[in-house]
């Protein structure tokens, strides 16, 4: 039965920080909530996130950012900001959920797993919003936003309640993203490379 807790409680503490690299506030909202209404009770140090007035702060962060993504070119400077917010928020809600006595595994836990996967995403979707700006000019972006929050919203609550489903899902959407950002990165190596050769001939 312990080892079946530690399982949810990482499966859920990992979806809820991999939906940080969507939105850094919406999985945070969706636990205050879950501790507001009962479903799960906050671990040691962490108390003050199952608090009304978390809930407001949390609330009204959150329908900021959302709000924020769909103004154009603020978008991408919100991408630059969020990177490290997202991997802050990350590791404090993988933290947060692990049932552990020591405080040097949880954290180390959190930071490498949850901030790490929060990480991983929000690169990728930064990834996605430049490739949408050079294709579109910038007009696919409210949709690449509405997509980011749909999945944020629809997923930090699926992670209460189907947390190993939500595991797996965010584990297939990190492999995703880590390929295109390794093809990316491939390829800036080889025009870089071609450059360097361009210029000696």
């Amino acid at each position: 039965m312990e080892t079946m807790q530690w399982i949810v409680s990482l499966c859920l503490g990992f979806g809820l920080a991999a939906c940080s690299g969507f939105r850094v506030f919406v999985p945070m909202l969706a636990a205050n909530l879950a501790y507001l209404t009962g479903v799960l009770s906050p671990s040691a140090g962490f108390e003050w996130l199952a608090t009304w007035p978390a809930f407001a702060v949390l609330l009204t962060a959150t329908v900021a950012e959302i709000a924020a993504y769909y103004i154009p070119y603020f978008d991408h400077l919100l991408d630059t900001v969020n990177t490290p917010v997202a991997f802050v928020a990350g590791s404090v809600l993988m933290t947060s959920m692990i049932p552990a006595d020591n405080p040097a595994l949880k954290w180390a836990l959190g930071i490498i797993v949850g901030g790490g996967s929060a990480g991983l995403v929000q690169a990728g979707t930064s990834l996605l919003r430049l490739g949408s700006t050079a294709t579109t000019g910038g007009l696919g972006n409210p949709i690449v936003a509405t997509v980011e929050n749909g999945l944020a919203t629809v997923l930090s609550f699926l992670s209460i309640f189907l947390p190993i489903l939500v595991a797996v899902l965010m584990v297939g959407i990190i492999y995703f993203m880590v390929s295109k950002l390794g093809k990316l990165r491939r390829r800036r190596q080889a025009l870089g490379g071609s450059s360097l050769n361009d210029r000696a001939a």
